[in-house]
């Protein structure tokens, strides 16, 4: 079989089934696992080449939804009449679902029930940790600066906070992706800020512009110091690589 992932974590959850050497063809900001370095690049996930898909002959490619913008993908492969799938979680359990589905549509449903029962059971022992945890806090995770993307409360980075025993200050917030300020989240108060710019390597963000922000200088989180630069590969992709998130999240709120 010879699969095309449009998107970073579709990769990753063939990487998680350990099928990527079924992996012609990846995007241009897939990252892992390591061995797919050196395949053929289709372009960024929101302006995909979609004549290099076609020429790559798949039989299969696992487009996403998961960024405003995608939808042109979906539009393009149905037009050349190419096959696919489309994944778009919000939750921890519908990527669990995604791992089937993948699995399934790779051939391998055995494989896929197996993946996603153990990571369900990961999932299982981090919330049975969770309830251990005596620390009450929040959380504001940064996508964007300006304007401000943050997840709300439908999104896995809600889930993510409670399991490291926190709670997202837009966890209120109805939808997957919330539009906001730096008033709004000033007003909010967290405890802790979680940096994880979409696409911005880790070193290229710079904490210390937080308090140049109107009003963010009284800030729990900034007057604590209490300010995360997590890079976002971990967090911003709806992957199961989202645990190995968590994990260094918890080692970074307790650092």
């Amino acid at each position: 079989m010879r699969i095309v992932s449009l998107c970073p974590s579709n990769t990753e959850v063939v990487g998680y089934l350990g099928k990527e050497n079924l992996l012609v063809a990846v995007d241009d900001y897939s990252n892992w696992p390591e061995n797919i370095k050196d395949l053929p690049r289709i372009g960024p996930d929101l302006t995909i080449d979609m004549d290099k898909v076609e020429a790559m002959e798949p039989d299969l490619v696992i487009a996403s939804l998961s960024v405003p913008g995608m939808e042109k993908n979906i539009y393009e492969l149905s037009k050349r009449n190419l096959p696919y799938i489309v994944l778009n979680p919000n939750s921890l359990e519908e990527i669990a679902c995604d791992i089937e589905t993948v699995g399934e549509a790779c051939g391998f449903p055995q494989l896929g029930n197996e993946r996603a029962a153990h990571f369900r059971e990961e999932i299982r022992k981090r919330r049975t940790l969770a309830k251990t945890r005596k620390e009450n806090f929040t959380i504001y995770w940064e996508w964007w600066p300006k304007p401000v993307f943050t997840p709300g409360g439908t999104n896995w980075l809600t889930e993510i906070s409670e399991l490291a025993g926190g709670r997202n200050i837009f966890e209120s917030e109805p939808q997957a992706n919330v539009q906001t300020d730096w008033e709004d989240v000033a007003k909010r108060n967290p405890d802790h800020i979680c940096m994880v710019w979409v696409g911005i390597e880790e070193d290229k963000v710079k904490p210390e512009m937080l308090k140049q922000r109107p009003g963010w200088e009284k800030m729990k989180a900034v007057q604590n110091n209490r300010i995360h630069v997590l890079g976002d590969s971990l967090y911003c992709r709806p992957s199961p690589r989202l645990l190995l998130g968590l994990d260094k999240l918890i080692a970074s709120l307790s650092g």
